[in-house]
């Protein structure tokens, strides 16, 4: 511990050298003095020409909120990133060539400082792990074995693939959501906007007649002044439920019994465990298949799941293969996965051929989540539009009610 606070305490030294063949490069280092910075400058086969210690005027100025990194720009850089590595070009030189390229200036810095990174030495795994925001375990991880295998450029190339399928898999669901929040919103902020707003307007005219208010329009009068008595509480209400929320959700307890409950949900938690069968399966596959040892794969999948619950199932697995089990043993014991997963993988380790078995049976899940997304669009959809008909038509007939019965009494 003492010695990661001596590090953090050292000063940052911006340095320009001369490469052998005479190339200019410059870059920064963490050192305790200038001498250092020097003397690994000449290790590293250079010959220092400028050395001085960071300042706050040497510091980028980055607007919080503006221009964040997607996973569309993620993808391109790593395309055009495997591309490149597989023509032959220098590391540091394709890393130049892409932070030029970028259209997105805060991807244009963080690419330009993982570029003066390794120029400094780093390797670019460790150059990357600065940049957790866009570059994730899973990324780092990968793209280390790659540097040690001599395979970057196959790598990232497989890299690029499980960025795009897991993003679709993302968007494919979210898609599916977006649709009844939307009308659910609607639905609340027509019945408040009705409530508020309109219901008073017909009980001041309503007053007028001097009879008796039928029961669905006295109901939705005494249910428009309590709104309006109490709104401010409800409110309140509200806002401390979301606080409550996510203050239960941070807490890691609360967190798995959340998680636990969403894949209970009918319809829905049947789809979530769907994907994160997927999503698990497909890293899996991807890390083992470019070299990364089987704990450490795990260990990575757990953190990405994005599950509680199933985290500690993958966790579990880890552990039990540490002990000396098979995968399929833990795998079971879980009751997390279906049998056809746990099966198929056993078969896969039985074979030797895991790799290849986990995408197959992440590519069958990714198929599951499209049909399950269409089957539940196509119930959610219909239900949404009679929700939404029911509560603007009731409250119309219940407003013209009075006036109807007026209109029968004078006739």
């Amino acid at each position: 511990m003492a010695t990661a606070k001596a590090k953090k305490a050292n000063p940052v030294w911006i340095w320009e050298a001369e490469g052998k063949g005479g190339e200019k490069k410059k870059g920064e280092m963490e050192a305790l003095d200038k001498g250092s910075v020097e003397s690994r400058l000449r290790q590293m086969g250079l010959t220092p020409s400028k050395v001085r210690q960071r300042t706050i005027l040497d510091a980028d100025l980055k607007i919080p909120g503006l221009g964040g990194v997607t996973r569309k720009d993620l993808v391109i850089f790593t395309r055009q990133f495997s591309t490149m590595i597989d023509a032959g070009l220098p590391l540091v030189q394709c890393l130049e060539i892409l932070g030029s390229q970028s259209p997105n200036p805060t991807f244009r810095g963080i690419i330009k400082a993982v570029r003066e990174k390794v120029e400094s030495g780093a390797t670019l795994a460790d150059a990357l792990t600065e940049h957790p925001k866009v570059f994730d375990e899973l990324y780092c991880q990968l793209v280390r074995a790659g540097e040690i295998g001599g395979i970057l450029d196959t790598i990232l190339s497989r890299l690029a693939a499980y960025i795009e399928k897991n993003d679709k898999l993302i968007r494919r669901v979210k898609g599916a959501l977006t649709y009844p929040i939307i009308v659910l919103i609607i639905s609340i902020g027509i019945t408040f906007v009705l409530l508020l707003f309109v219901v008073p307007v017909f009980e001041e005219m309503f007053s007028d007649f001097g009879t008796a208010l039928p029961g669905p329009t006295q109901v939705v009068v005494n249910l428009s002044e309590w709104v309006q008595s109490y709104i401010f509480h409800m409110i309140g209400v509200i806002v401390a439920i979301i606080v409550l929320f996510k203050l239960f959700t941070r807490n890691p307890r609360g967190r798995e019994i959340w998680d636990s409950f969403k894949l209970k949900l009918p319809l829905f938690g049947d789809l979530i465990r769907k994907v994160s069968v997927a999503r698990f399966t497909r890293t899996l596959g991807t890390m083992v298949s470019s070299g990364v040892a089987i704990m450490d794969a795990l260990e990575v999948c757990a953190k990405s799941s994005g599950n509680r619950v199933v985290e500690y199932a993958i966790m579990k697995v880890r552990t039990g293969i540490s002990e000396g089990k098979t995968i399929v043993q833990p795998l079971q014991e879980t009751k997390v996965f279906p049998p056809m997963v746990v099966q198929m993988i056993g078969v896969g380790e039985a074979t030797g051929a895991m790799d290849q078995m986990l995408n197959k049976i992440a590519d069958f899940y990714d198929d599951e989540v499209d049909q399950a997304v269409d089957a539940l669009t196509s119930m959610i959809e219909p239900f949404m539009m009679v929700f939404l008909g029911f509560v603007v038509g009731g409250f119309l007939i219940s407003m013209y009610l009075p006036i109807f019965e007026l209109a029968g009494a004078v006739g």
